[in-house]
């Protein structure tokens, strides 16, 4: 994924964190509750695993995610919100309710 350049307001690097088709609803689950990459290649139906081991990889560099390494005869992968990925879901949760709110408004501005 291409990286952007930082910039003075911030925005950038903010889209660039949630850049990616997937990465808020990966964002979202992984708030809940700690999720193994099955159950998240599950509850994201089509999402390819290549694209989700590479938005998670992308989201670990990023410091979103955390991945916990549980060792056993099976290790056990879980992924899990970090403090600065939480606080990006809040951010994304605003932003999310901006766009509900105007949904209908900007459909129709764009059909016009």
């Amino acid at each position: 994924m291409k990286r952007l350049q930082l910039d003075d307001c911030g925005f950038s690097s903010a889209l660039n964190a949630i850049g990616g088709k997937w990465k808020t609803s990966i964002l979202w689950e992984i708030h809940l509750k700690p999720r193994r990459f099955g159950e998240l290649k599950r509850l994201l139906a089509g999402i390819s695993e290549k694209v989700l081991a590479q938005q998670l990889r992308e989201m670990e560099a990023d410091g979103l995610v955390r991945r916990d390494v549980f060792p056993g005869p099976v290790p056990k992968v879980e992924y899990s919100a970090t403090e600065m990925g939480l606080s990006l879901n809040s951010a994304v949760t605003v932003l999310a309710e901006w766009g509900k709110r105007h949904e209908q408004r900007l459909a129709s501005a764009r059909s016009a």
